[in-house]
Parts: C-alpha cells; structure tokens; sequence
C-alpha cells in the first residue's frame, strides 16, 4: 500500500496520550498536520515519546507543530528555556538570531518539525492579542528583527510561518472571540503592515498563516477565506510560493462565512494549503470525513518543507556550549522583564 501523503487538515489531541480515536484520525487520508498545545505537555521526555506515537500512528507522511513564539505564547515550558516576548528584542537585536535559534534548537529536539512563528504584525497600540508579540512597532525594524530571528530558525533546521497577513495589529477586537473589522484603505496596508511580510518573503519564507480579520476595504471575507488577498495580493502581487496555513477555523473571526466544512472548504478554494481545526474534537472529525480527498502536488511540495531538518538530539544540544551560552543570554533578556 502507497504511504499516505500530507493531507490538508491539522488536528489536535485531547491530552497527553493517543486514544483509539486519535489513533484513527492521525491516520485518516485528510490529516497532515498535528498542533501540540501546553495540555498536551508535561516535559521534555514525555512530549518527545507523544510525539513518536502520533507518527508511529500515521500510515505515511505527518508534521507536528506548535505554537512556541515565547512570551505569553510558549506551550512547551518545564525544560525549556523560556522565552521573552518579541517586543523585547528591540532592546537587544544582536539577541533575536539567537532566539531564534535556540527555540528552533529546542522545538526540533523532542522531534516537532516547526514553530508558528515569528509574529509579523506591527502593532498600533490598540491590538491587546497582539501587543508585544510584535517585534516592533516600526514595520522596518520589525522586519529586520524578524528576519534575524528567522535566520536563527533557519540555522537550528526549522521552516519559519510569519503570521498573521496582511496584518493583525491594527484591530482591537481577538479574532479567538470576534471577528475584527479593518476599514484602513489598501495603501495604508501596504505601506504599514504588509513591509515586514514582503521582506520575508523576499528571502524565502516557507510559510504563511492568515488573519481571521476583514480589510472592508479590500473584500468582505477576513483574509483567510478571501482570493484576493491570499491569490491575488500574496501569491501574485507578493511573488510567495510558500505553504499558507489557515487560522484555526474554530475560532469566531471564521464563524460568520458558515459551518466547519464550509470554513474549510472557503479557506482551501481562497489558497489556504492547510486547514486548521483544533479544540472542537467533533468538529475536526466532521471535516476530516466530509471533505473530499484529494492530491495536489503543489500542496505537497509546499508543506514537505515544513519538516524539520535535521533531527537534533537533545542530550548533545543540553552539553553544546553554543546552547549553554544561548539559553543564558536568553534567560537574562527575559527575566529582566518578569
């Protein structure tokens, strides 16, 4: 029997092991994707052992993910080291490649092949999701120091998604709650929130994931379900050729465009390559099953370089002096700030 491909959904778990049913949508032909999040994770050793059993389960190809940007953001915690938020990096911006690389280094040592990171919204001052998530509040610096902390990703072996396009700063309603409205014209856009990504872009960045927000400006559908930006904008107008990952479509910013299958399906015919569903365990199972089946080999292409390269052995990287030295510098910039 062929090995399963990456399929186009991303899944979660409930706790710290696999059920039956777990088992039996790891291994379903829509699933591609699993998200780790801090209820999954209890410490290094035993996240590492989940982690071999949800691809043991997998009859073919599978990424793992998580959400570890640092600050409030960081589902891995005991035995890691912990991480500032991104605005601090603006003090320290000789520390941001290092960042990034020490999360990457960490991350891909109990074998998850990427982050969803960095944030590359430029914060206005009224976002209080995103704040200092943000690496800066200038879009050319937040580029510059996003672009640091990429190439520390990049160094450690792990693909970078910048998120949320075109731009999640400017909103003060949580899409996890409502669905933010922008009425900023395209132009202000373009010359604010869309620098850091076209930045990116121009040295490669393998991913990008959407916001769940409306620009009433430029359509009607949040970015995450709309052609024009995810088409049109960034693949056209933007050159990228990446992987885009949905937003989770569990969250409120998507409930207006209809039920789970049909968030999906709009996402998946406005460009997006992988769809997430996650904390609606029922939800996950109705659109893994009632999602039609298919193969695209540019899907395929985009997320294969997701996975993380290459497998870091945790025991060396803890005795590397390179670690020692990173987690130190690190664990000083953040405890500064608690």
């Amino acid at each position: 029997m062929r090995a399963l491909p990456i399929g186009p959904v991303m899944i979660d778990l409930e706790g710290h092991d696999l059920s039956a049913l777990d088992k039996e949508k790891i291994n379903h032909p829509n699933t591609g994707a699993l998200i780790l999040f801090a209820r999954n994770y209890d410490n290094p050793e035993q996240i590492k052992a989940l982690v071999k059993t949800i691809r043991a389960a997998r009859k073919g190809d599978i990424l793992v993910s998580v959400d570890q940007e640092g600050g409030r953001v960081q589902r891995f915690r005991s035995g890691f080291t912990r991480l500032p938020p991104a605005i601090r990096y603006a003090e320290k911006p000789e520390l941001a490649e290092t960042a990034g690389w020490l999360m990457a280094a960490e991350v891909l040592s109990v074998d998850v092949d990427f982050s969803f990171a960095p944030v590359l919204d430029v914060d206005c001052g009224i976002s209080e999701i995103i704040g200092d998530r943000t690496f800066a509040l200038e879009p050319e610096q937040a580029a510059l120091l996003a672009a640091a902390f990429v190439k520390g990703m990049r160094l450690a072996g792990m693909a970078a998604t910048g998120k949320h396009f075109p731009g999640h700063g400017a909103v003060a309603a949580d899409s996890h709650l409502a669905l933010p409205v922008d009425p900023r014209p395209l132009a202000e856009i373009r010359a604010r929130d869309l620098l850091p990504f076209q930045a990116l872009i121009e040295q490669g960045l393998e991913a990008i994931m959407p916001a769940h927000v409306v620009y009433t400006q430029v359509d009607d559908m949040p970015a995450g379900f709309s052609k024009i930006w995810l088409q049109y904008i960034l693949r056209k107008e933007l050159g990228f050729d990446g992987a885009i990952f949905s937003d989770d479509l569990s969250m409120e910013g998507a409930a207006g465009v209809g039920d789970f299958l049909d968030r999906a399906q709009l996402a998946q015919q406005a460009g997006c390559d992988m769809l997430l569903v996650c904390n609606n365990p029922s939800a996950a199972e109705h659109v893994l099953d009632k999602l039609p089946v298919t193969q695209n080999s540019d899907r395929e292409r985009r997320l294969q370089a997701m996975r993380g390269r290459p497998k870091i052995d945790r025991a060396n990287l803890l005795k590397s002096a390179k670690w020692q030295q990173a987690a130190a510098q690190i664990l000083q910039l953040t405890e500064t700030h608690a």
